[in-house]
């Protein structure tokens, strides 16, 4: 055999060498309880906020195992021998997610229940010794926060067991998301009423438990997880792929009277104003001034009605304006080029530009409007 050949035939052989010499994702095992466990659609509405957290990460770079189970401590977990069959799998580079505390606090039945004070962080330490001698990061996540309330107050039902890991998480030096912070601080922002969608409540099945998650709620407690771990890591921004701006501070208002600038939810049918076509416009519009009043509001957004035969007149601009076609039919004129417009088309006008635009058909043409305030 000569040399180009063999030379080739070694190149084939390498290929799939070299394909699986590729870094294999991450893998993120998740020990805890119901609220972060999986479940299927028959059990719908619940859902635990592991489930969701793949969503929320490049599976190319992580890969979530969810081990988390409905009804166990960080005692009974281990005692079951569910940290044994993470330990089979568990690599250098993993990491092991831990969450627990609901079932802890159970006195009633001893093979869950655990001391806060020291056997809780005992038991704590045989997942975070684990990941150690494997190679694996450890994070200790305290427990989310039950939606309880009490005379306007949202009730830490968790507060033993919070304290008891983020002192074993300071005195070990363990990474810690602190889950029962700023879950509470996301459900009192969101107030009593509004935060039941969040939560297991079916009322025509009888259904109302502020413990476990619907879809909604287990979304956005995974996004606190992972907006949390970024802080910790923050390598890790690289391979989320989804936004994590979600939660509430702790100072999060409720009281919109006590908001210096308030915020509004308004309705048109109080704001229309039949006017002529603007610029000398043909026909007659009807406005609405959206916000018009609103203090320190940097633009302004207008829907605006063109009646049958109804135009905008021709005009330059000397500041940027949005048009959104919301229904109907129209013909736009941008700089001497007519478009014929409907729903869902955009029009972006810019400074020096000239434009009009002229109802068409039979229906009314509705449209809105949105460019900066211009200040003296």
């Amino acid at each position: 055999m000569s040399i180009l050949p063999r030379i080739a035939t070694l190149l084939l052989l390498a290929v799939p060498l070299l394909a699986g010499a590729a870094t294999p994702p991450r893998r993120v095992f998740i020990a805890a309880d119901s609220t972060a466990a999986g479940y299927g659609p028959e059990r719908a509405p619940r859902n635990g906020w592991g489930q969701h957290l793949q969503g929320f990460l490049d599976p190319g770079a992580f890969e979530v195992r969810n081990h988390a189970i409905g009804g166990r401590s960080s005692r009974s977990f281990i005692a079951e021998g569910r940290l044994d069959a993470i330990a089979r799998e568990l690599r250098r580079g993993d990491v092991l997610l831990v969450q627990f505390g609901h079932n802890d606090a159970k006195q009633e039945d001893p093979g869950r229940y655990t001391e806060p004070r020291e056997e809780y962080p005992r038991w704590l330490m045989r997942y975070v010794e684990l990941a150690r001698t494997r190679g694996a990061t450890p994070v200790l996540i305290t427990p989310v926060t039950r939606r309880i309330w009490s005379f306007g107050s949202l009730l830490d039902t968790h507060a033993r067991y919070t304290d008891a890991m983020r002192e074993l998480a300071r005195r070990e030096q363990v990474a810690l998301v602190d889950l029962n912070a700023s879950s509470r601080d996301w459900v009192r922002a969101l107030g009593e009423e509004a935060s039941r969608a969040y939560y297991e409540h079916v009322p025509e099945r009888g259904i109302a438990d502020d413990t476990h998650f619907s879809a909604a709620g287990a979304t956005m407690v995974a996004c606190l997880v992972v907006r949390d771990w970024k802080t910790l890591d923050p390598a890790l921004e690289r391979h989320v792929v989804r936004d994590t701006d979600c939660g509430a501070p702790a100072t999060a208002r409720q009281d919109a009277a006590a908001q210096p600038r308030p915020s509004q939810v308004v309705n048109e049918a109080a704001l229309a104003r039949a006017q002529p076509g603007p610029h000398g416009g043909a026909g007659s519009t009807t406005a609405y001034p959206l916000f018009a009043d609103a203090d320190g509001l940097s633009f302004v957004m207008r829907k605006r009605v063109l009646h049958k035969g109804a135009g905008i007149g021709l005009h330059q601009h000397h500041k940027d304006e949005i048009y959104y076609v919301l229904a109907g039919r129209g013909r736009y004129v941008l700089d001497g080029k007519v478009h014929d417009v409907g729903p869902g088309d955009a029009m972006l006008t810019r400074p020096g530009s000239t434009h009009a635009i002229e109802q068409a058909g039979e229906d009314d043409l509705v449209i809105l409007l949105a460019y900066p305030v211009t200040r003296p």
